[in-house]
């Protein structure tokens, strides 16, 4: 029988329909799928053998969770994922405030409306998607907000006078009942508006305006929490941490190659922007390395950490960065180039928290360098080391790009220069062409200029080059012949 077609108390017992806590979903679904060897978070990248496994352990075993990490650590998207691991649908009583199960019911509302009507009692079927219910915790939320309060409307709406319990309005908690919650931040819930949640999570029962109402509300919670909260904002009062049954530490990517899978995944670049740019495999490489530059750098508060959020916004600047200048010189079809990078700052700015130094250095600057740092980072796996010292005849794959400037004195790569002459300029760089040749020979034909870019690039970090920012764009020229000129 479709269950949709169920409509009254009664039909719903003919049913055989059990009734199940949701912690008893959550647990009996999760284990389905695992005996199926089926992905039980789709999209979250880089915890398959950390916080996944520590997550499906805390589910099996009924717990409430707490989500502890810095920002852009996938910690509400796993909490929403988990909305997967219930069944589809559940029955409720129809007009019940707080879902109530048709088979034991909580409410006053409910259970006189099945003594009224028995097995012709209306029932409605709830959707998995619609038991997820979230709360950013702010120090303006109140214990009304969250548990409830009485509501002098309904009471004179009623006829009702503050001594009946019908003049509850309950509060987001107890409208959640069968449901996911999910409180973000839960530091800065004010230590008062935590204590308000001890019986619920432990008891079960809530207290409103002197109602002491024996509610056994059956919710998975899940909190989330940033451990740069603990110290600079508050915490979670120790009997409400003593509640929580499993805390979970989440982390950043650990590689480039997965934090690359959650970029393309997760950006939101238009089709015709994907239609006009092409984004060579190295330069999406470096967008990943700049955060990873950026988690080690003096200059960015570590624990403040940085959002995966940082990444996926340059991706999605340095697409546009390359799209306008498409438009602006009428080319159809352009290839990402490392300038355009620069057209990516103000994601990078936005996103990092400056410790004092890095504040001195100004946020501008700190995000070059860490573009800088990226570039040099890369080089190293691709080319030869760079030494320092050298002896006076030692040579180096170097020494013949190094003397093809010293001979013809520059190149300028202009920000807004056409892909015809953005080409010709690297082109006539033959040593360029010989180093790639020997020691990058795969590389694919479409991300050769980009690669010619970046050589160019490093060897100005290394000091080999010498790289001069001007108003439309930079200049590689000889380091000694510009000394001389600056003479």
């Amino acid at each position: 029988m479709d269950i949709k077609n169920i409509k009254t108390l009664g039909q719903l017992k003919d049913s055989g329909y059990i009734s199940k806590t949701i912690k008893d979903e959550l647990r009996d679904n999760l284990i389905v799928k695992l005996k199926n060897q089926e992905t039980v978070f789709e999209g979250v990248w880089g915890y398959e053998n950390s916080v996944i496994p520590e997550l499906e352990t805390a589910i099996l075993s009924k717990h409430n969770i707490n989500l502890l990490g810095l920002r852009g650590q996938a910690k509400t998207r796993l909490a929403r994922l988990m909305v997967t691991l219930l069944d589809e649908y559940i029955p409720v009583v129809e007009g019940s405030e707080i879902n109530d199960d048709p088979l034991q019911p909580l409410s006053r509302f409910s259970k006189e409306l099945i003594l009224e009507k028995g097995d012709e009692t209306p029932i409605s079927w709830v959707h998995r998607n619609d038991r997820f219910f979230e709360k950013l915790a702010t120090p303006d939320v109140t214990v009304a907000d969250l548990i409830g309060d009485i509501d002098p409307i309904k009471a004179m709406n009623l006829k009702l006078n503050y001594a009946d319990d019908r003049v509850i309005h309950f509060g987001m908690i107890p409208r959640a009942n069968r449901c996911i919650f999910v409180i973000n931040e839960i530091p800065d819930l004010q230590a008062r508006i935590q204590v308000s949640l001890f019986n619920i999570l432990q008891e079960g029962d809530i207290q409103i305006r002197g109602f002491k109402l024996r509610l056994p509300l059956d919710i998975q919670f899940v909190f989330t929490a940033n451990p740069e909260d603990y110290t600079n904002r508050g915490s979670i009062v120790t009997p409400l941490k003593d509640r929580i049954g499993s805390q979970i530490l989440t982390h950043y990517p650990e590689t480039v190659e997965i934090a690359e899978k959650i970029t393309a995944q997760e950006a939101k670049s238009l089709q015709n922007q994907k239609d006009t740019v092409y984004v060579p495999k190295l330069a999406k490489t470096l967008i990943e390395q700049i955060s990873f530059e950026a988690r080690n750098s003096e200059f960015v508060d570590a624990k403040s950490g940085v959002s995966a959020r940082m990444s996926i916004a340059v991706f999605e600047n340095i697409l546009s960065t390359a799209e306008r200048r498409a438009l602006l010189t009428d080319d159809s079809k352009t290839t990402v180039r490392l300038l355009d990078f620069f057209g990516a700052i103000p994601a990078i700015t936005g996103k990092i928290e400056l410790v004092y130094e890095g504040e001195q250095e100004g946020a501008d600057v700190v995000a070059q360098l860490l573009i800088n740092n990226a570039v040099k980072t890369i080089f190293k796996t691709l080319f030869p080391e760079v030494k320092k010292l050298k002896k006076e005849d030692e040579k180096t794959p170097y020494d013949d790009v190094a003397t093809w400037f010293y001979k013809q004195n520059n190149v300028e790569l202009l920000d807004d220069m056409d892909d015809r002459y953005f080409k010709e300029q690297l082109d006539i760089i033959q040593p360029l062409d010989d180093l790639i040749t020997k020691y990058q020979p795969e590389t694919a034909k479409e991300d050769m200029y980009f690669l010619k870019e970046f050589v160019l690039w490093a060897l100005s970090e290394f000091k080999i080059l010498n790289k001069e920012r001007f108003t439309k764009g930079f200049q590689f020229n000889d380091p000694l012949a510009n000394y001389i000129r600056g003479i």
